[in-house]
């Protein structure tokens, strides 16, 4: 089947569009029908929404979709992604799915289909090679069967238990230990986005010796202040670094909408690039858990693998990709895994991905030792300085590659094509890849060692070199 026959919505990882144009409630009933028969999953689905205005209905359609063929269903209600890989791994539970479009524009939604794979005994994320062109395919050929015996649907309050699993990452941390030294408790601005984190948030604070300052808390489908992505919303940024500045805070988080990926800014407002968090993170699991192995995506990676070498851990490199990574940690039973897109996975959350253990971490390990997170990432931001991820359109992304290769005189045997190019110099390193998510969008990393200037000078001047074929 040509790919410009396909559905509008499916995506490598997930489905996502926008609605009405790409899809509706009645395209969501067909997919809850045709996850029923592709997956076949052995116990009931669990159906969460974000909170996005279209959310609640489409969420109701899946269920429909899922009780017409037979399975069972429990209804989350308003929660974040994390939840549904959460309760996929709950006994009995056969598989989860997420209605989010996270940081798309205002009037795309989507979903996050996964399945509980019992002969691994792990959650298994739907992507396009894995079950969700099969369901694509139904939908697209209306090849749909609804069950003799409909599916029944419960609510399903999964909060106690989702809580209890991200206190148990700092329970043995002595978080009481900044207030005793400092006289005060942590501090800590919280920037929800108008998204789902501060939902979840005040949930966790009455279990917590911090103190939260917090901004843009109300959950909003709306977003009053534009979309919750901090790698783009600097109206938002700005908001979080003003209020660490006016009120003294110790660091300062940042949720997406969904919030499966958070990002930090230290105790002075400054940004903290999503690959200085991945080492810090792994050195300190690492601290407890020796000769461990922490996987790294290539886009930069000189960094973490140096902080990994010398805390005794052993780095597993990754194609890009939540689904990707979720499968590789479970074959080589890694404990940590990260992407400087902030994505953060963890063995002990069902090896898949986080935003709210990250902010854990670093909350205990800040409180717990009284360092400043400026000082935990300092030496990393100046040894192995990087250009900012660098996004842009193209029309032909194989041209893209070879003006690069033949510009920077790199032999073939030179080029690792592990995922999209990587070309490494003595004293810098690049990728260049293909966006998996967005259809003829590039990306563009670049470090080096010691030198701030360089990866902006390179950055540029490939950048320049490809005006050609960017659009």
């Amino acid at each position: 089947m040509a790919e410009s026959k396909l559905l509008p919505w499916l995506k490598a990882y997930d489905v996502r569009g926008e609605v009405p144009t790409d899809w509706d409630v009645g395209e969501a009933y067909r997919i809850g029908l045709a996850y029923a028969e592709v997956v076949r999953p052995q116990g009931p689905v669990a159906v969460g929404y974000d909170i996005r205005l279209s959310s609640p209905a489409i969420a109701r359609a899946v269920v429909s979709g899922l009780n017409a063929g037979g399975v069972d269903t429990r209804e989350m209600g308003l929660c974040g992604t994390e939840f549904a890989y959460y309760a996929c791994a709950q006994p009995g539970i056969g598989g989860a799915i997420m209605v989010t479009a996270s940081h798309n524009p205002k009037n795309d939604n989507g979903m996050k289909l996964v399945a509980w794979d019992e002969r691994r005994r792990a959650v298994k994320a739907l992507t396009r090679e894995a079950g969700l062109l099969a369901i694509e395919e139904k939908v697209r050929t209306r090849c749909l069967k609804t069950a003799v015996h409909p599916g029944r649907s419960q609510h399903w309050n999964a909060v106690p238990g989702y809580l209890s699993k991200l206190l148990d990452f700092v329970r043995d941390v002595d978080l009481d230990a900044f207030a005793r030294a400092n006289g005060r408790p942590l501090k800590i601005v919280a920037n929800a986005g108008n998204g789902g984190a501060g939902l979840m948030v005040n949930e966790l604070e009455p279990h917590l010796p911090f103190e939260f300052v917090k901004v843009f808390f109300e959950p909003d489908g709306n977003f009053p202040n534009d979309v919750p992505n901090p790698l783009k919303n600097e109206k938002s940024n700005a908001a979080t670094r003003q209020a660490i500045l006016d009120t003294g805070a110790d660091f300062g988080v940042a949720w997406d909408g969904d919030y499966d990926r958070c990002f930090f800014f230290d105790e002075t407002g400054a940004f903290i690039d999503g690959y200085y968090v991945v080492g810090l993170l792994a050195t300190q699991l690492l601290a407890t858990n020796p000769g461990a192995k922490i996987i790294h995506d290539p886009r930069l990676i000189w960094n973490t693998q140096e902080l990994v070498t010398a805390a005794g851990g052993q780095t597993v490199r990754s194609r890009t990709g939540h689904a990707r990574i979720k499968e590789l940690m479970v074959a080589e039973d890694v404990l940590y895994g990260g992407e400087m897109s902030a994505h953060h996975y963890f063995r002990d959350f069902g090896y898949c991905d986080s935003g709210m253990v990250p902010w854990l971490l670093v909350a205990a390990l800040v409180a717990s030792t009284g360092v400043k997170l400026s000082e935990r990432v300092r030496a990393s931001v100046a040894k192995y300085p990087c250009s900012g991820e660098r996004s842009f359109a193209v029309n032909d992304a194989q041209e893209a590659f070879r003006l690069v290769i033949d510009h920077l005189g790199v032999a073939e045997a030179d080029v690792d094509r592990f995922d999209g190019i990587s070309l490494t110099f003595d004293t810098w390193r690049m990728n260049l890849r293909e966006s998996d998510t967005e259809a003829g969008q590039m990306r563009l990393n670049i470090e080096s060692r010691d030198d701030a200037k360089l990866p902006m000078d390179k950055a540029t001047e490939l950048l320049d070199l490809l005006k050609p074929v960017r659009v």
